[in-house]
């Protein structure tokens, strides 16, 4: 993966919306970093690795969303710190890829 990070997205609020059976997550641009086939996220709750999970994405160019399903390949951290949570996205739509690697290019990817 080629990490990338969304830059702050200001009044455009959440940028990231991560939910699976145990657990629902609403995220800044500025605690995610996307990639064309994943993302990276600070959590302050932990996530069972192998959990699916769905993702939904607000573009910060045009505020389109994009919807993405997934599995925890990786959560590293404790309940002080929080937790760094690596995700693999499972079958992408091709709209769907082209417009993740249009975020992960995208100026805001810059970090």
């Amino acid at each position: 993966m080629s990490a990338k990070k969304i830059g702050s997205l200001g009044s455009m609020g959440n940028s990231v919306s991560v939910a699976g059976r145990e657990s629902s997550l609403a995220l800044g641009a500025d605690k995610v970093s996307v990639h064309k086939n994943g993302i990276e996220f600070c959590s302050p709750t932990p996530f069972h690795e192998w959990s699916e999970m769905t993702v939904s994405l607000r573009s910060p160019q045009d505020g389109s969303r994009v919807s993405c399903h997934g599995v925890v390949v990786g959560c590293a951290g404790s309940k002080h710190t929080g937790y760094h949570v690596s995700m693999l996205f499972t079958s992408l739509t091709p709209a769907a890829e082209k417009q993740l690697g249009a975020m992960a290019r995208s100026e805001f990817g810059a970090g």
